[in-house]
């Protein structure tokens, strides 16, 4: 937190720690340790002093879907916190528990809870998240991808990250928005979430790769194509139409960084700041 105030952004934390390990939110000693280790995190955002962001559990909640499309059937240790003990233990009181903490410990702190379109249909995924309690948070966790298309494409890649690879599914994002996948499919999906989670929520996206356009698929170590970072910063205002609050970026495990895209995020990212858009 204090190296990011030190350049002059505001802390973004991720709290991460079910993933795919679902049955963690059923075993009592694991879940204790969880609640724990939470509370020491929002009494250290309480003693930073500044605001702070939390994206809670991203995946975890996507896995939890899969499992059971109802979350107050999907049993997770709660009233073992003191904190919460009122709360059912349930994906449902997990998720009300998070706030009732933050409230509690840090109010400093702005909350957002991701969603994983692969959890199940559109309407599953929103109807599991508004029962969980994201309609309640601050913001909405929006994501594109965890890595740059070029790397999942990049079937027989290094990088342990883009061993998925695509089984032949088209990834790349339709610039001018005529095929699909494009960037309006991804803004009219997350904008039917924002109105069924019951609220109309500022979004950030989390975890947008820096891969820099290109028509031939795939790439290399640290130079895959992606156009997501090209298409938003020179679009800034549909992204803004629709409710962005703002976006952070990645470039980790083999993928394209801001040190390997030969200068485009910092090209874009000083021309948008030069002239930024009001927001929401």
């Amino acid at each position: 937190m204090q190296d990011a105030d030190a350049a002059g952004a505001i802390p973004f934390i991720t709290l991460y720690q079910i993933d795919g390990n679902i049955q963690i939110i059923a075993n009592q000693g694991q879940m204790a340790t969880y609640w724990a280790n939470y509370k020491l995190l929002l009494q250290l955002i309480a003693a930073f002093g500044k605001p702070v962001l939390i994206n809670f559990e991203p995946d975890g909640w996507g896995f939890m879907e899969q499992q059971q499309q109802n979350p107050n059937l999907v049993f997770a240790y709660v009233q073992n916190n003191p904190d919460c003990s009122s709360e059912p233990n349930t994906a449902v009181g997990m998720g009300q528990c998070l706030l009732i903490m933050r409230n509690k410990y840090a109010p400093n702190a702005y909350v957002g809870y991701p969603y994983s379109q692969w959890g199940g249909t559109a309407a599953q995924v929103t109807a599991f998240m508004q029962q969980v309690g994201a309609g309640q948070a601050d913001y909405i966790v929006g994501q594109t991808s965890d890595v740059d298309v070029g790397c999942l494409e990049a079937v027989a890649s290094e990088p342990a990250t883009c061993l998925r690879g695509t089984g032949g599914q088209k990834l790349y994002w339709d610039e001018t928005n005529t095929t699909h996948p494009n960037f309006q499919d991804a803004f009219n999906y997350i904008t039917a979430y924002q109105t069924g989670i019951g609220g109309n929520l500022p979004i950030i996206w989390w975890q947008t790769p820096v891969g820099v356009p290109s028509s031939t698929p795939g790439g290399t170590m640290y130079h895959y194509r992606d156009n997501r970072v090209d298409y938003f910063l020179n679009h800034p205002t549909e992204l803004t139409a629709i409710g962005t609050l703002g976006i952070s970026f990645v470039g980790t495990g083999g993928a394209t960084t801001i040190l390997t895209d030969g200068g485009q995020f910092q090209n874009l990212a000083g021309a948008y700041f030069a002239a930024p858009v009001p927001l929401p």
